[in-house]
């Protein structure tokens, strides 16, 4: 299928391109991570399973030279199955490390501490060679707002130590706390939270939208509806049969589908479920905000947004 247009005529006074968002307190994180990382063993870096490449900072690599990382790729209960898999295939043929994880369901949470002792098997054992058996693991978690890194912080230590709350930019200072596993795990597990880093400068649009979408950036930033309309196209041409079946459409997954504009696509779900205003025009916010909140809650299916193809 070929790219569709992305909103009608009357919505281009809307597009905002490229999409930046630097919040200061995010410089100041930057800042602790880099001064925090010396006492670290291992990173946790937490990314998003539905948008893997656009929630992956890529400064992150830089900043973490030298240090082993475990790759977590959290929601992923959101993300299509198949591209899980795709995934975590892609990461072992680049030979790094990573785990599907469901903070909020609490799946994948006790592989964790089993492949960070693999990974760091080596330091472990030099550990106890020196009579140092009982020194802890020390773990940094790092990841842009919003993926989840509170709720990990959290299912590990086994209380809720940080603050947890389904909107970006809620932790703002780092903390220290003791993971709790119900198994003996032989060795201690000692964690640092951080706040959320994005980078000054998306080098892509895809890349902001894609954050957009799955709430790293506030929707207050944005024109909430151009997001949506965007967020249609983009689920109309990945997606087609879970759109349809979802808001009960009859688009077209054929040829015919390139003369359907994103801003088309949002108006006929706003007709069908009603969300119309005085003078027969459609309640675009109220629109907006059921088809974010349905996507970001997996109400339209297991959604990914990008597939190991794309290249990190």
């Amino acid at each position: 299928m070929k790219n569709k247009k992305d909103v009608s005529s009357e919505q281009d006074k809307h597009i905002v391109n490229p999409i930046q968002w630097f919040p200061g307190h995010m410089a100041k994180a930057r800042r602790i991570i880099t001064e925090n990382l010396t006492k670290v063993d291992i990173v946790f870096e937490l990314l998003d399973a539905r948008a893997v490449i656009s929630s992956r900072n890529p400064e992150i690599k830089k900043i973490t030279a030298g240090k082993p990382v475990l790759t977590l790729l959290n929601k992923s209960d959101l993300a299509d199955g198949d591209v899980n898999k795709k995934w975590l295939e892609y990461f072992k043929s680049a030979g790094e490390n990573a785990l599907l994880v469901d903070c909020k369901n609490f799946v994948g949470i006790n592989n964790i501490y089993k492949e960070t002792t693999k990974i760091l098997s080596e330091k472990v054992e030099r550990y106890k060679s020196r009579g140092m058996g009982g020194r802890r693991i020390r773990a940094m978690i790092l990841g842009i707002p919003n993926v989840g890194k509170s709720s990990l912080f959290n299912k590990l230590c086994g209380a809720s130590k940080a603050k947890v709350e389904d909107r970006p930019g809620v932790t703002l200072r780092n903390q220290w706390v003791s993971a709790n596993f119900k198994e003996n795990v032989g060795i201690g597990l000692d964690l640092l939270d951080t706040p959320g880093v994005l980078w000054p400068k998306f080098e892509s649009e895809e890349v902001g939208l894609n954050l957009t979408f799955i709430g790293s950036i506030k929707d207050s930033i944005l024109d909430s509806p151009e997001n949506a309309a965007r967020l249609c196209g983009v689920l109309y041409k990945k997606y087609p049969e879970n759109l349809n079946e979802r808001y009960k459409l009859d688009l077209p997954i054929d040829s015919e589908a390139d003369n359907i504009s994103d801003y088309e696509i949002f108006e006929k779900i706003a007709k069908k479920r009603g969300f119309m205003i005085s003078g027969g025009e459609i309640d675009e916010e109220r629109c907006a905000k059921a088809i974010l909140t349905e996507f970001r809650g997996a109400k339209i299916g297991r959604i990914s947004l990008e597939a190991p193809e794309q290249n990190l």
